[in-house]
This record gives C-alpha cells, structure tokens and sequence, in this order.
C-alpha cells in the first residue's frame, strides 16, 4: 500500500515542471541568460533633509520617522510597539526582534517620548490602529508633499529602510566600532552590519560646533541634541558636535 502524504509542490515547482515536459515534447533547448545585478551604494540623505521631512508629516508619522532616526530599527519592528515596551522612568524602549534579529533597548530623548506620548492610548500598540499598507501610503503621500513644497527631490529618496541606513551610516562614523553598531542593529551576523555601514565622504569631518554646560540640565539638553562630551574647564563641561 502506499504510503499517504500531506505533501504538495509548490506553485514554482509546478510551473518549472509543465515548461520543461514542454520543452521535451517540442524538442527545444533553452539556455537561461546569467544576470548579475548592479551593486549600489544606499542613500544616505543630509540630517536637516530627515529632520525636514520629519517636521513637516503629521504627528503620528513624525513620531514613528523619529523613532526610525533614533534608533535604527525597522519598520515591521517599529509598527510592533507596544505602549508597556516604553519605560517613561527610565527613559528607554525595547524592541522586539524582527527576521531573526537580536531584541534591543534603546535610550529615547525626551523629543521622542513627548512625541510618543501625544498620540492616543487607545490600543496596547502605539501605531498600530492602520494597517502597515495603509500607513505607507499615507507616508508617500505627505513626503511628496514635502518633497515639492521645499523644491529638494532627494526627500522622495527617504523611505523607511533609509533612516535604518542613515543610522547605521552616523553611528559607525561616530564610533568606529563596527560591533556597536552590529548589535545597534540587531544582527546575529557581522556581514550583514557591512551592507549598512557606508564609509562616505563626510563635509567638514573635522569641523565641530561647540557648546557648553554649566549644570546637568543643559548637559542632558546638548547629549540629547548630538552633542558628545569633550572635557571639564574651569567650571562647565565641554561638548562638540561635527556640523
């Protein structure tokens, strides 16, 4: 008796069958053309372009392309915020993996909490009352929009994976350490980290603006605002941020 299965083959299997007993019957030969796709840089658009386009997209969008600039994570991530992985106190988020990825804590500024927290708490997911297609779309509607009122059509370059490279791209730079960022991303393997991390050519790499803070909440605002602490002298701590 045979043996019963639940096994069916996939729909390419059977298309791949039905051509080649076509071919077989018609005595033809076909020889596949090799392809060899060409390899692009991705684009790593301007901070005030990100920032731009993240003033001008309505508040819940805002908030989630914020969320994309500070902390890398994809889209389908992102879209998986729940309002219980957001510690008000602590002022950090947790984000699940995604693709096999590692899970992250990430420390958010007190800009992205503020936008976090205007938006409703009608749901135990923070953006989820759309669905991701729909989202999308309203996303490439509002970044026309901006793209055309502002006369700049790298914007329309900006799509969601973008901030992840951006990201991946200023952290790399800032740290030189490819590990940080390896686990920034959430990556098991270290060859995936290098598809993101582009060595572009920075205008004035060794040019800084230079603030100073004379008490802790000004130091916190300049950290929150990129700035990266240089030293103490005489009574205020130093901090620079490349322009």
């Amino acid at each position: 008796m045979a043996r019963h299965t639940d096994w069916k083959p996939s729909y390419k299997a059977v298309l791949a069958d039905c051509y080649n007993r076509f071919v077989e019957i018609q005595g033809l030969s076909w020889i596949p053309p090799s392809y060899k796709p060409t390899k692009e840089l991705p684009f790593i658009p301007l901070e005030k372009e990100i920032d731009a386009l993240i003033a001008g997209t309505s508040r819940k969008v805002a908030a989630v392309l914020q969320l994309l600039k500070e902390t890398g994570v994809r889209i389908g991530e992102a879209w998986e915020l729940k309002w219980i992985d957001i510690d008000q106190d602590r002022q950090s988020i947790r984000c699940k993996a995604e693709k096999h990825g590692n899970p992250r804590m990430f420390k958010a500024s007190s800009k992205l909490l503020a936008m976090l927290n205007s938006l409703p708490k009608d749901s135990e997911y923070v953006f989820r009352r759309t669905n991701l297609v729909s989202f999308r779309s309203n996303y490439t509607r509002q970044r026309r929009s901006i793209a055309d009122k502002l006369k700049n059509p790298r914007i329309l370059k900006i799509s969601f994976h973008t901030f992840r490279h951006w990201k991946a791209t200023m952290e790399y730079h800032r740290t030189k350490d490819i590990l940080y960022v390896k686990n920034l991303l959430g990556h098991r393997k270290i060859e995936s980290t290098m598809v993101y991390t582009q060595l572009i050519a920075f205008e004035n790499e060794d040019h800084f603006t230079c603030r100073v803070a004379k008490d802790v909440q000004e130091a916190k605002q300049l950290v929150e605002a990129g700035f990266d602490y240089v030293t103490d002298i005489e009574g205020v701590k130093l901090f620079r941020k490349r322009k």
